[in-house]
């Protein structure tokens, strides 16, 4: 059964914040965890920390911190949908976030999607809103066994170039 779920989690950005990686909603781990990528086999920490060559961080305050030594913001492109559980190909009645108070503060340089739903639903809601396109990496959510962690640090590199 699916239900109206909030987005519980505040984005993280800070002026200096010149890479914007948007998931399309959080897991429930992350739901009960209050941040972004809970889920412990989700490899999103994993690739960040090989792609920056550093410690897999663990705790919220670690990964925070990683996030913005690095310039990255992240956030979700949905604010508000019905789900059921994580499953991305249950969301429906979508309502998205709203990204101006990241752009109006971050001088972002670009904008990267998490996967094609989170691209899906970025082209569908956001990008005409925003007047840009965002680039899209492989998901690094568990449900994409089709990529191991070595192709997806590999790609996730281009990170790394702004």
């Amino acid at each position: 059964m699916s239900n109206t779920v909030f987005h519980p989690i505040e984005p993280l950005y800070d002026k200096n914040s010149r890479i914007l990686v948007l998931g399309s909603f959080p897991s429930q781990k992350s739901r009960e965890q209050g941040f972004f990528y809970g889920h412990p086999q989700n490899r999103f920490w994993r690739v960040l920390a090989a792609v920056f060559g550093c410690e897999t961080p663990n705790t919220v305050e670690q990964k925070r911190e990683l996030l913005l030594s690095h310039r990255i913001a992240v956030w979700d492109v949905i604010a508000s949908c019905e789900i059921i559980g994580s499953s991305d190909s249950s969301i429906k009645n979508v309502v998205p976030n709203d990204l101006s108070v990241i752009l109006k503060t971050a001088n972002i340089k670009c904008i990267f999607v998490n996967g094609k739903t989170a691209e899906k639903f970025y082209n569908r809601y956001i990008k005409e809103r925003v007047g840009r396109t965002a680039v899209c990496l492989p998901s690094t959510s568990p449900a994409n066994a089709a990529w191991s962690l070595e192709r997806l640090i590999e790609k996730w590199r281009t990170i790394g170039e702004y």
